[in-house]
């Protein structure tokens, strides 16, 4: 599909050389065409036209009469549209951004009297979400909304969903249809995604990287550029600008906050993506409680609560020595591309471990190898010999069994003392026993905390693993969840997940003084080590009066004890609600999946609706409103307007609805998993159209099993009435191309030529 996409844009940008522009207002140069995959994939929130018929391309203000261009391009080229004005609004909250951006793009490339759709292209940051799109045409407008999935039939009208696609695993597509050559629409997006943490800095990426044939042509136009940023660390600590990719100039410097701001005319739209990176002053282990009322309508009444530790900027503190078994999934659909990649992370992983370190490796498909019958020091002559197993044993070959190297490596863990013991599971594939494995992990987790606890990370690749199993076991496992739907992502994702698992600096952490809070929820259930690469964060819900002060207690890599009073205070400047809604929602839902329970599958629901958050249970539409609606309205509107709520003959005639797809990730596809199907990436076939949809129906069947032009043979030896009819049906199926194809392609022996 990328691949597809990329050729599209590159005929688009060949075929735009058919515009006219006058001597004064020539556009740039067009860049030199590659056949890189990724050349002209969106490095920044985008809009093409559609162009099926090459012969609407044209100047809407200047006709330049062009000579008529016979044929239609298939697929559609996409035409970059230009930038008229970009603005973007950036709100951090503890580890989540929220991003909205709001662009002003001209059809120009379209003559005035002609339509077309256009492509909306969304690429989205780090373990990012879509919240919402709106798309204003000045006399119209579309705004998502989403949608509980109460039936079989809104799940296959989502399962069918195709307005909206994963082009890639971040980039998000939407079509929009109808378009007026000349015209100006604003698109205004919304998306969360994850501020990293490494080195003891915080560091965040926006896609904000534009191609120059964006650029407006004319000297006149002005070209405003506008960036907001406002950052709540919650605490009370001093928050400190490290670097920033764009002239960010102070608005507002408080202690835990900051604001800053960037307005200026540019000679041409940015071409970096904005980053930016900051820490929280702190050369120790710090952290807060924040707590915050219900909003209004919040359909949960019970108060908020967001308890945070940061490992603080203290580079060289020491970290847990470490008992790492690596259960890796080498059934046959992980052959080639897949399995290259996690052997490389998992040589890079091992190259991480320090020599007091101790690892073993599981190969698993149907059966389970062992790399050693004991865990092995991490010495450099056995990450060496290590590595040679690895390539000589990673064959992709038979089918997916979890339980049995899982059992495994518990057995291998048993006798870590004092070091940490870690299960990196990375798996493509779902098993029919993953509840069973859920409680067999519950089972052998003790009550009491205890360092000897295996902890469990998981590592999901593609679209046919269940990822709420994933995250359930690392739930249960103390352990941390990563997945990758872009099969290039896992070399870097899979070593990030394990640098940050593996440098654990306070062991069995525990909250006191929280006793005497009834229907408290906890976000996670259970709670995970701190590490130094990634601040902890609980959140959840309450009843009752919170304390002043929360004791938080735990194990340091020294084997002292770790204690710590964290203040409690009211939050007013943000809204802990969608700061945790994602995570809520996923968390919920991996729970739900455990239990089968239809009461926490509406939570989910509800949860979804109230924050705008995509969900296993929601689904994402995007709704046409005609402002003109808002005027009164003529009578004959009226009444059709009536007339379409009606029923005809049993079939409700609905307003049609533009419908999202790929939101969400599914739980698993076991038939996929037997059969070794690769992994599905986040990819989908673009919107049929109007054309593929009319020719999936019933006529379209007709016309696939009947020649046009013998049926108008045919005509000749029949009466004057049946010929009227069978020439005005071949006319229908002419608007379709039906009897072109029939004459190039129809083997028939019949003359018809």
């Amino acid at each position: 599909m990328a691949g597809q996409f990329s050729s599209s844009v590159e005929f688009g940008l060949n075929l735009s050389k058919r515009i006219h522009h006058t001597k004064l207002s020539a556009p740039a140069p067009l860049p030199e065409m590659t056949r890189s995959i990724d050349e002209h994939l969106p490095s920044a929130p985008m809009c093409y036209a559609v162009i099926p018929d090459p012969d609407i391309v044209d100047n809407p203000d200047i006709r330049s009469y062009q000579p008529y261009v016979y044929g239609r391009c298939d697929p559609p080229a996409l035409i970059p549209l230009q930038l008229q004005g970009i603005e973007m609004d950036v709100d951090c909250c503890l580890d989540t951004a929220f991003v909205t951006v709001t662009g002003r793009w001209r059809v120009h490339c379209v003559r005035g009297s002609s339509l077309c759709d256009c492509q909306v292209a969304i690429p989205i940051g780090d373990q990012g979400s879509l919240l919402g799109v709106e798309v204003d045409d000045f006399g119209r407008s579309y705004h998502t909304e989403l949608v509980s999935l109460k039936d079989e039939k809104e799940k296959q009208k989502m399962a069918k969903a195709k307005d909206g696609y994963y082009l890639k695993s971040q980039i998000y597509i939407v079509k929009i249809p109808q378009f007026k050559g000349g015209s100006i629409f604003s698109v205004k997006i919304r998306w969360s995604q994850k501020i990293l943490f490494h080195d003891g800095e915080f560091c965040l990426n926006i896609p904000f990287c534009f191609p120059k044939y964006v650029n407006p042509v004319g000297r006149s136009i002005s070209k405003k550029e506008k960036i907001f940023l406002k950052l709540n660390s919650g605490t009370a600590n001093e928050v400190l600008c490290k670097a920033t990719s764009h002239p960010l100039k102070g608005v507002m410097h408080q202690a835990g906050k900051l604001s800053l701001s960037y307005e200026a005319e540019v000679p041409a739209w940015s071409s970096t993506d904005f980053s930016f990176s900051y820490t929280v002053s702190s050369s120790d282990i710090f952290g807060g409680v924040l707590l915050q009322s219900p909003f209004l309508r919040d359909f949960d009444e019970r108060e908020i609560f967001c308890l945070y530790l940061y490992p603080g900027d203290f580079l060289d503190r020491k970290v847990f020595k470490k008992d790492v078994v690596f259960v890796v999934d080498i059934s046959a659909s992980m052959k080639g591309s897949p399995l290259e990649n996690v052997k490389n992370a998992l040589v890079g992983s091992l190259s991480q471990l320090n020599p007091q370190d101790r690892f073993n490796i599981i190969a698993f498909n149907g059966e389970a190898y062992l790399f050693s019958q004991s865990m092995e020091p991490a010495t450099v002559e056995a990450i060496l010999k290590a590595a040679k197993w690895v390539d000589t044993t990673f064959i992709a070959n038979g089918g997916t069994n979890i339980m049995l190297p899982l059992t495994q490596a518990m057995t291998l863990l048993r006798k870590s003392s004092d070091s940490v013991p870690l299960i990196f599971l990375v798996t493509d594939g779902s098993v029919e026993d993953e509840r069973e494995i859920c409680e067999f992990v519950k089972s052998y987790v003790t009550s009491g905390h205890s360092v000897r606890t295996p902890r469990i990370c998981t590592f999901g690749i593609g679209l046919y693993c269940n990822h709420y199993f994933l995250q359930m076991l690392a739930q249960v496992g103390r352990g941390r969840y990563d997945a990758v739907y872009d099969l290039d992502s896992i070399d870097t994702r899979m070593q990030s997940l394990f640098s940050t698992a593996s440098s654990v600096i306070v062991a069995d952490i525990t909250i006191k003084s929280l006793e005497g809070l009834d229907s408290q929820e906890f976000f996670p259930t259970h709670i995970p080590d701190l590490s130094s690469g990634s601040p902890l964060i609980i959140s959840g819900r309450y009843n009752g009066t919170f304390p002043e002060l929360v004791k938080v207690t735990g194990t340091l890599a020294d084997r002292t004890s770790f204690a710590v009073d964290l203040k409690v205070k009211r939050e007013k400047d943000m809204k802990l609600t969608y700061v945790f809604s994602k995570r809520h929602i996923d968390l919920v839902t991996a729970r739900a999946w455990l239990l089968e329970s239809q009461e926490l599958e509406e939570k989910v629901s509800k949860m979804s609706i109230q924050n705008n958050v995509p969900s296993e249970y929601t689904f994402m539409e995007m709704i046409l409103v005609n402002k003109n609606d808002v005027k009164k309205e003529p009578e004959p509107f009226l009444l059709q307007k009536a007339y379409g709520t009606l029923s005809f003959k049993g079939l409700e005639v609905e307003i049609p609805k533009l419908f999202l797809g790929g939101l969400s990730h599914g739980f698993g596809d076991l038939k996929a998993t037997a059969e070794n199907t690769p992994p599905a990436t986040k990819e989908a076939k673009p919107s049929e159209g109007l054309l593929g949809k009319a020719a999936s129906t019933c006529c379209g069947r007709v016309a696939d099993t009947c020649c046009g032009m013998c049926l108008l043979k045919t005509c000749s030896f029949v009466n004057d009435q049946c010929t009227i009819v069978c020439t005005q049906l071949c006319a229908a199926l002419a608007c379709f191309e039906l009897i072109k194809c029939c004459i190039e392609i129809c083997d028939c022996e019949c003359d018809c030529l």
